[in-house]
């Protein structure tokens, strides 16, 4: 039986049993302006943190069970290749409020550090255009808002529930808000346990991890976070429904970057970088519509914008609005070919330096080329701590037993040195350990690839094609300070 004590989560969510929506305790956001426009759709954005695209229901995953994420998906568009901009939190989301590529962002390319007030967000965009605006739990960050000029977080102002939010929100005020989760972000502990876990020898375990009991595990305490995620996120749309907005309201579930755990999180191989989407929208978006386009998280700034912002100066972005792709009878000339991805510093992982791991890739349908600008370096960072990669059970296992001839192959993957370029035939290793950049038989492809990236990073002014990348590596890291903004 459930306990009546409101857990946390529940609490900012602000729909708990006994949790009143006229009550919530603070908000640091604005009543908004007295504004009605019944043409302007509400925004929601629920995002994850570390959830990967392949572990959900419409993924017919076994172990999980997401009702929620597959009802948006059933009743809209199911984006099956979304990548994250970076498959680290700052950066992705960052890119995420941009709309462009981590590497235009300048200190928002790394995880803590800043952004740039001169780098315009969205949300900034439709509060001047009218809407009611605001966040609960994580919106950007890790990082410093006031070392970037901004006076408040660029996902929007705070608000202790998503409740309160509405409770304060003006009559016919079109609203966007943005429920950040810590879900599925580590660590696994006693929050882990308080309810059933996804079945443990249902758990499929990728190739480039260890299939053994602690590994089974640590993935089923991650699943069962994704779980609660999908059942929070259930609790506010069906609030939107009981008042009779869910249908007006552009809901949109996705994450900032791929699962915690070695070779996922913090490298840009899909375990990393991709990530479920879902966009629910009656009646400007089909039922059953499934987008098999490469399309990145930098897509959804300028595809709101162009629905719900009509009388605003657009900023820059180098993202592409999502509405082509699932319109009714879609022209094939709306189609995507690529979606590009990378990273800068993660965490002060290589030594006793500032240094990072950059790196710089494209994913078509069929392949994912990366190009490693220091291969010199630990991709995990320096040994024995590996600090790029999380502390888990799954990594604590790996090193122990590298020198297991079982085991030694997925310590390689997760923790040793790169070659400078990588190549992966997806379709024939959706696993992607085979590296073939070296084989004849996909110079063309390689070669392709690379021309196609570098033509990206040339436009969009990358300072690593310019021969100034070490840039990032003098950026501050802002950890005086550790306060999820």
């Amino acid at each position: 039986m459930r306990s009546n004590v409101i857990t946390r989560r529940e609490a900012a969510l602000g729909i708990g049993k006994g949790v009143s929506l006229l009550a919530a305790p603070y908000s640091i956001g604005c009543a908004g302006k007295d504004y009605s426009d019944p043409e302007k759709p509400n925004v929601f954005i629920a995002i994850a943190d570390d959830w990967s695209w392949l572990h959900s229901g419409m993924e017919k995953y076994p172990a999980i069970r997401t009702p929620v994420f597959d009802r948006c998906a059933r009743e809209g568009a199911y984006f099956t290749h979304a990548f994250a901009s970076s498959p680290s939190c700052t950066p992705s989301r960052a890119a995420l409020l941009t709309g462009r590529h981590f590497w235009e962002l300048e200190q928002g390319a790394n995880l803590w550090g800043t952004l740039p007030a001169k780098f315009r967000v969205f949300p900034d965009i439709l509060e001047r255009e009218g809407y009611q605006i605001g966040f609960c739990e994580k919106g950007w960050g890790p990082g410093s808002v006031k070392a970037g000029g901004r006076k408040r977080n660029p996902a929007g102002p705070r608000y202790a529930n998503f409740g309160h939010f509405l409770s304060v929100r003006p009559a016919n005020t079109p609203f966007y808000f943005w429920f950040g989760s810590r879900d599925p972000h580590r660590y696994y502990g006693p929050r882990a346990r308080i309810s059933r876990k996804p079945d443990f020898d249902k758990v499929d375990i990728p190739p480039f991890l260890p299939d053994v009991k602690p590994v089974r595990r640590d993935m089923g305490n991650y699943l069962f976070e994704v779980q609660r995620f999908d059942r929070e996120i259930g609790q506010v749309l069906r609030l939107l429904e009981r008042r009779g907005e869910l249908d007006k309201t552009i809901v949109i579930i996705t994450s900032d970057n791929g699962m915690p755990f070695p070779r996922c999180k913090a490298n840009c191989y899909d375990w990393g970088v991709r990530v479920p989407m879902a966009v629910r929208w009656p009646g400007v978006i089909r039922a059953g519509t499934v987008v098999d386009d490469p399309v990145s998280l930098c897509d959804l700034a300028p595809s709101l914008l162009q629905k719900c912002a009509t009388r605003s100066e657009m900023p820059l972005m180098s993202g592409d609005s999502l509405w082509p792709l699932v319109v009714p009878g879609r022209s094939s000339t709306a189609g995507r070919r690529y979606a590009f991805l990378g990273r800068e510093r993660h965490t002060l992982a290589q030594g006793d330096t500032q240094e990072g791991y950059p790196v710089r890739a494209v994913r078509s349908g069929d392949y994912l080329y990366i190009r490693n600008f220091k291969p010199q370096r630990f991709p995990a960072g320096t040994p024995p701590a590996y600090l790029d990669c999380d502390s888990s059970p799954t990594k604590r296992y790996i090193i122990k037993n590298k020198d297991n001839p079982s085991v030694e192959p997925m310590f390689r993957y997760a923790f040793a040195k790169r070659a400078p370029e990588e190549l992966y035939d997806v379709k024939n290793d959706p696993g992607q350990v085979n590296n073939v950049a070296g084989d004849e038989k996909y110079a063309g492809i390689k070669n392709e690839l690379w021309t196609v990236l570098k033509d990206e990073l040339v436009r969009t002014g990358d300072p690593r094609i310019r021969g100034d990348g070490d840039v990032f590596e003098e950026y501050a890291f802002h950890t005086l300070k550790r306060i999820h903004q």
